[in-house]
């Protein structure tokens, strides 16, 4: 191979990043709809499998409504003639409507709803009075029915009206039913239209539902936090980066290419949108007027020398791969049969059958069979070695059709648009949940950020490293389940050139290699060319390439990169230009990710993701993104869906802690220790139960903030104890007012005895007793005293 010449490559920049590969929606064709009547109920003939559907009336009467005149043959002869055009009418009607039925069943099973039977969350919701029968089959069409209009033109907002106008009245008790679950769990009125937004500010609900804090401004976070705001809650979202979007990330590219500049934006991470039909994202590109670009099914393959792959060889082998999945899915369903916890690992399985039948032993076929491999570990993001055999594609029967697209412009398009207008505080990292009966305290920056409920939407990596600590401590069903799904890596090289060399007739294109341990290693590249405005290739890096790739330099992996582009391309005449900007994600060195997405790994299940989604401390603290939606994982619609999903959980939650009150003990404000907060009745100094649950400590001090502000300049009580042990009764503790900034700034300096220095050389603050606090220390201890009291009484 050429060697690229290493100081003419530009410089490059590594940056943290994670992959999402995901669905969107299709473009559903708009239709004329007709207004129906729909009085009472008979068994549709078609796909419904014999579910009663509303349709006109039959009076199996009317044949005879003009028989009286019989006596005269001609006025019998007229009257047959009469009714046969009747009935053929009706006949022809009913077919029609039990046509339109179908399609409408089969829109909303694109959606995500069973045929003939009800999801958990409307069971859950009493949609019907009892499971079975006919009400439960008249409810699934009125469902459907109202789910397919608005799919049919999502750029207007659906009321209840519009719902029944062509449902006879007296099933109105259905359309309510169904409208209210389909409303309340984001399936209508949701997205980003002009008329969605308009009306969705007119049709929020007045009263105060409470207040929850979002944590993590990605797709699930932001989903959530919209359809929050409409449902009548209050809302903080605290994101640690200084921009939304979490590990959906659009960077925007650009150099000298000569005499023109170039530019283009690259999708770092969540890209491609696999899937469009039912897909939320696919109703946003709607409603915003956003293209579609197919991705096209043409991917042609390249040996590790640059000479194309022989296409009936390529045939064969992806012939042999699928059949070795199809026998690991025979051995998964005898195992299963016979005991139900025995897993081993989807590659040993392959690998064992592959060597038992022979297949791949040709170096050619082999390289082709190494491909399909990494190619499997990209869409899982994980090594086969670590990937579950017996449910590592549980989420297979769930996936939704439809072509794979790319958003020109990049995702990032979705992320500025969902996030316009929200009330997010970035660059505030969190590092503890605490939470009880009477509410939450997050703790992020130096801050305590107080409400009703929280929503975690972090991604799997940031709780498998605990960097929140939640008090009390996850229950340990919910720990062990985050420790059983898999969180993988996907890397990628995003290169900006100064033209277009590889030309736009494709999309993708692969490349072989002979080392089966490098496999992954820019294995497959995406040309972007069509949809990001510039010259852009993308180079793919998966399986254990991947997690070497983090430890590569920049400079070295764009040089193996181009070696490989003109291996290619050099057979073909075509000279490879260096680029002239190259970005390296590094997604596992994320301190806001580590990793990917998540997939099932050995001894793990579609469970545990239920597990996951599982909301704790009595409908205090809930959890959304990707690895909490069991039937989406690993794309950008299921982060997308279960932000929604959540949302109309805290509803649910709330509406049924306002119908029980539950007894106030576990506060999170007292969580740390009740009996002591609670303190002898004895106890005269309120400022000692008031410092024993601080807004913030470290060393030796405390902190009480101002509860009237969260400004960075607003006052702060700080105390500092002394002593200690030495003092034989406990610490003198001495006091002194000090900003939040500051506060900050201080908990950052390294032991006490420095902390000290700086307080009094820095800041200039002097530390003094209770009393000579003054009238601002007195002051600023009164509100705080008022605000405790206020929020136990509440």
């Amino acid at each position: 191979m050429d060697s690229p010449d290493i100081n003419k490559i530009p410089p490059t920049s590594s940056e943290p990043a994670e992959q999402e590969v995901t669905n969107t929606v299709p473009l559903i064709k708009k239709r004329r709809r007709r207004k129906k009547q729909f009085p009472e109920m008979i068994p549709s003939s078609t796909a419904l499998n014999g579910l009663r559907i509303l349709r006109p009336h039959n009076d199996a009467n009317n044949s005879n409504s003009n028989s009286k005149s019989s006596s005269k043959l001609m006025d019998q002869i007229i009257s047959l003639q009469i009714n046969s055009t009747k009935n053929r009418k009706r006949r022809k009607m009913a077919d029609n409507l039990a046509k339109e039925v179908d399609i409408e069943a089969l829109i909303a099973l694109s959606v995500g709803f069973p045929v003939d039977s009800l999801t958990e969350e409307e069971i859950e919701y009493n949609v019907v009075s009892y499971l079975g029968g006919v009400e439960q089959s008249n409810y699934i069409v009125v469902r459907n029915h109202i789910l397919a209009r608005w799919r049919s033109n999502v750029d207007t907002w659906m009321t209840r009206d519009h719902a029944l106008e062509s449902i006879r009245s007296e099933h109105k008790g259905l359309v309510n039913l169904a409208y209210s679950f389909l409303f309340e769990y984001g399936y209508i009125n949701f997205g980003l239209a002009p008329n969605i937004v308009r009306d969705s500010s007119l049709m929020r609900k007045n009263e105060d539902k409470g207040s929850v804090v979002v944590i993590g401004a990605g797709l699930a976070g932001l989903a959530a936090a919209r359809h929050l705001l409409l449902l009548g809650f209050k809302v903080l979202v605290l994101e640690g980066r200084k921009r939304a979007g979490g590990r959906v990330r659009t960077r925007k590219m650009s150099g000298d290419g000569g005499d023109n500049g170039v530019v283009a934006a690259a999708d770092l991470g969540g890209s491609v949108l696999t899937g469009i039909n039912g897909n939320p994202l696919g109703v946003l590109a709607r409603q915003l007027g956003f293209p579609l670009h197919k991705v096209r099914d043409i991917c042609p393959l390249y040996l590790p020398d640059g000479k194309a792959v022989d296409s009936e060889i390529d045939s064969k082998v992806e012939v042999s791969f699928n059949r070795l999945l199809d026998k690991v899915c025979k051995l998964r369903e005898a195992m299963l049969e016979e005991v139900d916890c025995v897993d081993v690992s989807l590659g040993s399985a392959l690998e064992a059958f592959r060597r038992t039948y022979d297949v791949a032993e040709e170096p050619q076929e082999r390289m082709l069979l190494d491909w399909h491999l990494a190619n499997l570990e990209y869409a899982n993001a994980s090594l086969l070695s670590d990937l579950s055999m017996a449910f590592w594609d549980q989420d297979d029967p769930y996936e939704m059709g439809g072509d794979h697209c790319f958003i020109p412009g990049g995702n990032g398009r979705f992320i500025r648009a969902l996030a316009e207008n929200l009330p997010i505080i970035y660059d505030r990292t969190v590092e503890r949940i605490q939470y009880g009966s009477d509410g939450v305290m997050v703790f992020a920056g130096g801050q305590v950020f107080r409400g009703d409920v929280v929503l975690c939407t972090v991604p799997l990596g940031v709780l498998k490293r605990e960097a929140i600590a939640f008090v009390p401590e996850l229950p340990q069903a919910k720990k062990e389940a985050i420790q059983r799904i898999g969180f993988g890596l996907l890397n990628k090289v995003a290169m900006l050139f100064p033209y277009d060399f590889w030309g736009g007739g494709i999309d993708t294109f692969g490349h072989l290699t002979e080392d089966s341990s490098m496999r992954g290693e820019f294995f497959l590249f995406y040309s972007y060319s069509s949809v990001s405005g510039g010259p852009l290739l993308v180079a793919l890096v998966a399986g254990e390439s991947a997690v070497k790739f983090e430890l590569m330099s920049p400079v070295d992996a764009v040089g193996r990169v181009l070696n490989i582009l003109k291996s290619i391309f050099a057979r073909k005449g075509i000279q490879v230009p260096n680029p002239v900007q190259v970005v390296c994600t590094r997604w596992g060195k994320d301190r806001f990710a580590y990793g990917s997405y998540s997939y099932v790994a050995i001894g793990a299940s579609g469970d545990d993701y239920d597990v996951l989604a599982e909301s704790v401390g009595d409908g205090r603290v809930f959890f959304a993104g990707e690895a909490t939606n069991r039937r989406y994982p690993a794309t950008m619609h299921g982060a997308f869906l279960s932000g929604l999903r959540e949302a109309a959980n805290i509803l649910r939650a709330t509406n049924k802690r306002s119908s029980f009150p539950m007894e106030k003990i576990n506060n999170a404000r007292e969580i740390i220790n009740v009996k002591e907060l609670n303190g002898d009745p004895e106890e005269t100094d309120y400022l000692d139960k008031l410092f024993k649950t601080p807004d913030m400590s470290f060393g030796s001090f405390a902190v009480l903030f101002d509860p009237r502000s969260i400004d960075l300049d607003s006052a702060a009580l700080l105390r500092v104890g002394f002593g200690g042990k030495k003092l034989g009764s406990g610490s003198l503790y001495l006091y002194g007012l000090i900003p939040r900034k500051q506060v900050v700034e201080l908990s950052e300096v390294e032991g006490d005895g420095n902390r000290v220095r700086v307080l009094h050389s820095r800041y200039g603050v002097r530390l003094v007793g209770r009393k000579s606090l003054g009238s601002v220390g007195e002051s600023l201890i009164s509100f705080i005293k008022t605000a405790r009291e206020s929020q136990r009484e509440n």
